[in-house]
């Protein structure tokens, strides 16, 4: 692996855009990526989010694009108005270095002043809904994107994104240069990443030891009228920092807030009915440390990727695998440890064991704690097995850094 983005390829303007920043050695996603797409190579890139993949496809765009050229000439597509927002904060630097303008649309926010913006700029970073309404408005072309990325393939497809993002990506020139990137390449991800690209130059991007966090799961057992309780005493903890608590419905959100202030918990909400300035503010308290409990949706925290998370609690027992990768992979990143924890009530037993089993957490549990099993019958009528009322274990998943 390369030692400085110099020795990638990069141009001396960009490198030192990064070095201002104190970003000189590339992280190992970024000195498999850079040199391909620097090279004019379709990408197709497994990587989880925060392994500094913003950069691998930001840095080598600078270069590639043209300032004199038409507006755009580059389309990132991502799944979530703050992962757009954060694509713009993360790219910004190294653009303005190639005298390039970079900017981001997305629903929430007034479409007029993002349309006139959108129209100027090399660079636009999108959500797909609001990318199409500025496009039907003519705000918008796409006949002149040379470079197109797809940010978080996967979670745009879990969105139901996929209708429109196919309408769009037909609506760019065959012969652009496509970069996909996505926490996996299988099934529909991978059939979506031959049809955008062209002899891809594939790449899969594993955390190496160091960067393994140490993550400590567990599941708890709790009476639904003892929830609130329940999280209030772990939030308790004096050893958490900060800590995002997941829920199921926009409304139990806002409800759970109001519950903990009558504890004296300072919280703040995150959901789909929040306005796009109440969503910035409230990630902007809890990343500052202002108010360091995050009470969000699914949804909501798709693309969020806050340094310092210590617990995550699902509050809300999570209803798939996926969802529960995607929750507890907000935490224990770049080798830091952190905390996943479940409450699951009686009626959820049965399906969170099952979860449970899926993940593989059962392999890791210490020999003096039972395992989670999935229920099977015994030969009596009645099951055996099912969650203990509080576990710990050390996953054999990812974890992930942030660039």
């Amino acid at each position: 692996m390369s030692s400085t983005f110099a020795a990638l390829g990069v141009s001396e303007a960009v490198a030192g855009a990064l070095a201002k920043r104190g970003i000189e050695t590339p992280f190992a996603v970024q000195s498999m990526v850079v040199p391909d797409v620097l090279d004019g190579h379709d990408v197709a890139v497994k990587s989880p989010t925060g392994s500094g993949k913003t950069l691998a496809f930001g840095v080598p765009m600078a270069d590639r694009l043209d300032s004199n050229g038409a507006w755009p000439q580059a389309l990132i597509l991502a799944p979530t108005r703050e992962l757009a927002a954060q694509i713009v904060d993360e790219l910004s630097g190294v653009m303005h270095a190639r005298a390039l303008k970079i900017t981001a649309v997305y629903g929430g926010v007034g479409i007029h002043n993002q349309a006139k913006q959108a129209g100027r700029s090399h660079v636009l970073v999108a959500t797909p809904g609001r990318l199409l309404d500025l496009i039907e408005r003519r705000a918008v072309r796409l006949d002149e994107i040379d470079m197109l990325v797809l940010d978080e393939a996967d979670r745009m497809l879990d969105m139901g994104f996929k209708p429109v993002v196919d309408r769009i990506v037909k609506m760019t020139p065959s012969e652009r240069q496509t970069l996909l990137f996505s926490a996996t390449l299988e099934g529909e991800v991978g059939r979506i990443a031959a049809a955008y690209t062209r002899d891809a130059r594939r790449h899969e991007h594993a955390p190496t030891p160091e960067n393994i966090g140490h993550m400590e799961h567990r599941f708890k057992r709790v009476a639904h009228e003892a929830k609130v309780s329940a999280l209030v005493h772990e939030l308790g903890d004096p050893k958490r920092g900060l800590t995002l608590v997941f829920v199921r419905t926009k409304r139990g959100a806002d409800r759970l807030v109001k519950r903990l202030g009558a504890h004296d918990v300072r919280a703040v909400a995150m959901h789909g009915d929040k306005s796009q300035p109440q969503r910035e503010k409230a990630l902007a308290r809890f990343e500052s440390g202002h108010v360091d409990t995050l009470v969000a949706t699914d949804v909501a925290a798709r693309g969020i990727d806050v340094a310092g998370i210590t617990h995550v609690i699902n509050y809300d027992a999570p209803e798939a695998r996926e969802d529960y990768v995607h929750r507890t992979g907000r935490t224990a990143r770049a080798g830091a440890s952190g905390v996943g924890i479940t409450f699951v009530l009686d009626d959820q037993a049965r399906d969170v064991a099952k979860l449970a089993a899926e993940l593989g957490l059962e392999h890791d549990l210490g020999v003096a704690v039972p395992p989670i099993r999935t229920q099977r019958s015994n030969g009596s009528g009645r099951s055996g097995g099912g969650v203990p009322k509080s576990y710990s274990a050390r996953p054999r998943g990812r974890s992930r850094g942030r660039r």
